[in-house]
């Protein structure tokens, strides 16, 4: 045993044992030797196209692989479909990033040259990413690999579009939006991040009323007091009524607006709104069908209906437009402590804000309907369950989705605009000149859409839909393992368009990991200088410990705290399966597998009873609970309780047979049942095996029944 002469060292091991996975065509559920008519299928998330993995990747992986080997060792007729996605707007801020590094601005550089620039680099990513994949060991199927740009799936993500709106679920219509200045791009609500401030609220006195605002800077446009129909303090005012007063740039007339959306209890009862910049102001407007002016601009600049403060940005002319409504004495007082959330833009924190704009909606109730049917049938499995009724609240509250962006990377909206009527249509063929509605010339859309929008069609885009073959054996899919952070902007945006275009959900079970933190529990991120490249430890460690450390102890839906002394431990762990093996196999019997005393059958059938059971666990998505019980039989029972009994049988020349052919039994079924945990180790040790045939991957898994 030549082999056994020197420690296991992955480095040399790992990338020859991946080589050989490859080279059989395994990976590929079209080569499995033995499958059965069931398939297997989990389409990986594809991981933006923008940068290098990190330890959430390695976890997304890890378990997605440990499905896949698990699964392909039932027999089942196994895919597992890798992919990258553009990431739209996280890949051009990215970019953007890089620009500013450089002194460029995406601004300036022509629309066509910037894409081609982010495709480059996203294309290089790729490829450094797809060799990340392949050192956390992940067995899917390169030879299917797909990219959310590829134009088979954009010609998908197309029809989807055109259906929609021929089905009346999409349209294009001015409403208010969530406006990014720094970005220069509208968002939808799940893209908006919440912040609780103490901020100055401003009570100011407004002709005979007195009004409340945390935001003086939106007020110049403000020509209509609203109030609740109910509110007996206000009685003798009536809709429609005109008041004249002073106002922040002199004297105006405002309109009375009785409206039930007024809150009675909040402040004075009354309030002047601002439609452009407010969506309940907005939405009041729409009503009582009022004047919508625009005060501020894309940049957060006021524009000259602000006076004497046109140009300014908010944060410079606040104080001094307070200044002058006290020199006015139309400041009734100031609430130095005001607690309430402001909207920031999730990857630059700039304060989001709202305009009104032409965008494209998609109308989500119709979609949703079925999808909440489905979740309260349980057609779909959530883990942890607790997800389901999140899942259940958000469906039942959900608003149209905005998936215009303006942004240069992405798939660029298949759509006419009238230059005329402002009608939007789709043109997936660029063929309409004239628009039909008003006969208006038309222009070509430069938007792009949200990269959720296309994500959102991954299982079904992916396999080829309608006709390509996959599709037709490989969907629906089994389950899909993502992050539980994105439940709303992916899992249930793929279950309401999945549904809406092939009749049938795409996964009927949704596995939901945590966050992998730091040692220290804390979320990593860059400016902590706490983020953890699984390459760093896997090349330090060996990835089946890596891969080991994520799973043990790691429940579904909670976050873990990553230490490179746990990783330390399961190297630990594969020194002992190796030294372990190399016992064993100095020690084959002589004469092949035969019939063992009683005892030794006792342990060998108690060991079955544990298979069953760790079947059971893996069948169920307790991969947490699997690999525990496989560690501590191996370590514990097998290695410091078996083999000790057996060496000392053997040295004592005591039932020797029976002791080599039980500890030759015992490795085999648990390298078997270890293989989709540690699949480096268990595959060198197998092929050190005399009567090893096949390679490990497409070993039958030990069944028990």
């Amino acid at each position: 045993m030549e082999e056994f002469k020197k420690p296991y060292n992955p480095k040399e091991t790992e990338n020859l044992i991946y080589k050989k996975w490859e080279e059989s065509g395994f990976f590929n559920p079209d080569n499995l030797p033995n499958k059965k008519e069931e398939t297997f299928t989990i389409i990986m998330p594809p991981t933006n196209a923008n940068g290098n993995l990190h330890a959430g990747h390695g976890l997304v992986m890890t378990i997605e692989d440990i499905m896949t080997r698990f699964n392909r060792m039932m027999g089942k007729k196994t895919l597992w479909l890798p992919g990258n996605d553009h990431a739209g707007f996280e890949t051009q801020v990215v970019y953007e990033k890089k620009l500013e590094k450089e002194g460029r601005s995406r601004f300036e550089i022509p629309p066509k040259e910037l894409y081609k620039e982010i495709w480059d680099f996203t294309q290089n990513n790729r490829s450094n990413i797809n060799s990340q994949v392949e050192a956390m060991g992940a067995s899917c199927d390169w030879s299917r690999e797909k990219f959310t740009l590829d134009d088979d799936v954009v010609k998908i993500v197309y029809q989807t579009f055109k259906k929609l709106f021929d089905d009346g679920l999409i349209y294009r219509g001015k409403r208010i939006i969530s406006w990014c200045p720094k970005h220069q791009t509208s968002f939808s609500d799940l893209e908006i991040v919440d912040e609780e401030r103490t901020e100055k609220f401003y009570y100011l006195k407004y002709g005979p009323f007195v009004i409340g605002t945390s935001r003086p800077e939106t007020k110049f446009g403000d020509k209509y007091v609203v109030m609740h129909p109910d509110d007996k303090r206000y009685e003798n005012y009536k809709q429609g009524q005109k008041i004249e007063l002073e106002w922040i740039n002199g004297p105006i007339t405002a309109t009375i607006i009785k409206d039930p959306a007024i809150d009675m209890e909040f402040g004075t009862g009354v309030m002047t709104i601002t439609p452009w910049h407010d969506l309940i102001d907005f939405e009041i407007a729409e009503r009582h069908n009022l004047d919508k002016e625009q005060i501020i601009d894309e940049r957060g600049k006021l524009l000259p209906i602000a006076g004497e403060f046109a140009g300014m940005k908010i944060t410079e002319a606040r104080g001094k437009i307070i200044d002058k409504l006290k020199s006015k004495n139309l400041v009734e007082k100031i609430d130095e402590n005001y607690k309430h959330n402001v909207k920031l833009c999730y990857k630059c924190n700039s304060l989001i804000e709202p305009q009104i704009k032409s965008q494209w909606f998609l109308k989500m109730k119709p979609l949703a309907e079925p999808i909440i049917k489905a979740v309260e049938s349980k057609e779909i499995k959530y883990i942890p369950e607790h997800y389901e009724k999140i899942t259940l609240h958000w469906l039942n509250n959900i608003i149209d989705w905005n998936i215009s962006r303006q942004i240069v990377w992405g798939i660029p909206i298949p759509a006419k605009i009238c230059e005329q009527c402002s009608e939007g249509f789709p043109d997936l063929e660029n063929k309409i000149e004239i628009c039909p509605k008003c006969g208006g010339k038309t222009r070509t859309d430069t938007d792009t859409f949200d990269t959720w929008f296309s994500s959102g069609q991954w299982p079904f885009a992916s396999l080829g839909y309608p006709d390509n073959p996959d599709y037709k054996e490989f969907y629906p899919t089994q389950v899909m393992e993502t992050a539980g952070e994105i439940i709303f902007f992916w899992v249930a945006r793929m279950l309401m368009l999945g549904k809406y275009i092939t009749g049938k959900l795409p996964f009927s079970t949704v596995y939901l990991h945590g966050l992998v933190l730091d040692a220290k529990g804390q979320k990593m991120s860059k400016s902590k200088g706490n983020v953890i490249n699984p390459l760093d430890l896997t090349d330090k460690y060996g990835t089946d410990a890596f891969r080991m450390a994520l799973v043990v102890g790691n429940t579904p839906g909670t976050s873990l705290a990553l230490s490179e002394d746990k990783i330390k431990a399961y190297k630990h762990f594969a020194n002992k399966i190796w030294n372990a093996s190399r016992f064993v196999l100095e020690n084959i019997p002589s004469n092949g597998l035969q019939e063992m005393t009683e005892n030794d059958r006792k342990t060998s059938e108690e060991f079955g009873s544990l298979v069953s059971g760790i079947t059971n666990d893996m069948e169920n998505y307790r991969f947490y609970i699997a690999a525990e019980k496989i560690y501590h039989y191996f370590w514990h029972t097998f290695a410091d309780i078996i083999i000790e009994d057996c060496k000392k049988r053997i040295k004592e020349d005591k039932e020797v047979e029976s002791a080599k052919n039980l500890l030759y039994y015992l490795l085999k079924e648990q390298l078997k049942i270890l293989h989709p945990f540690m699949p480096f180790i268990t595959e060198k040790v197998w092929s050190l095996l005399s009567d090893s045939k096949n390679l490990l991957i497409v070993e039958p898994w030990p069944d028990y029944s």
